[in-house]
């Protein structure tokens, strides 16, 4: 027969992290409230040598918040998908890689933000399978992943918002790009 097991120690960290959680919970109507389990002091660390100085901890500023992303306003919408606005430039990414595509989409959008151009347009392209494809061949990865580099903190100064973009304009393989305005711009005298 075997014997039951005996459930293990929590660790500092854990115990520190269910004190936390039990005293942010409300008890239900009639219920008992959580029982915190209090960390055990650790034992004293070891004192440093006498001959190396302290060092002070490095003190964490934080992280700045990034712009959010805001859509396309209706007007512009409206504008664009009956030909009464234009986009000010267009970069068109097909039969690029990932990699090369990347670095295409930054410098075009910091060119575009740096030219102060307001509303541009990125081709992905569909991803249309080719007759030599195979069954389970990854198809129109840049229509995927162009969304996900707009998102990302290093492009978030030049980007206020993006949205896929009218059938004439390629539809769900472009996107129109809203840009931001430069901070280091100065006002024209």
């Amino acid at each position: 027969m075997s014997r039951p097991r005996r459930p293990r120690a929590l660790t500092l960290e854990e115990r520190k992290l269910w004190a936390q959680v039990a005293r942010a919970v409300v008890p239900l109507k009639g219920r008992a409230p959580l029982e915190a389990v209090e960390p055990e002091p650790a034992a004293a660390p070891p004192a440093p040598p006498a001959s190396a100085p302290p060092r002070p901890s490095p003190a964490r500023a934080p992280a700045p918040r990034l712009p959010p992303l805001a859509p396309l306003e209706r007007r512009v919408k409206t504008e664009l998908r009956r030909g009464a606005r234009a986009v000010d430039a267009v970069l068109d990414l097909h039969g690029l890689r990932q990699d090369a595509a990347h670095h295409a989409l930054i410098g075009f959008l910091r060119r575009a933000q740096a030219a102060r151009l307001g509303l541009v347009l990125v081709i992905t392209g569909k991803g249309t399978p080719g007759l030599d494809t195979a069954l389970f061949e990854e198809r129109g990865i840049l229509r995927r992943v162009v969304p996900h580099w707009l998102r990302l903190p290093d492009l978030r100064p030049l980007v206020l918002g993006f949205e896929e973009a009218a059938p004439h304009h390629g539809g769900a393989g472009a996107l129109y790009v809203r840009l931001r305005r430069s901070r280091l711009e100065t006002p024209d005298v």
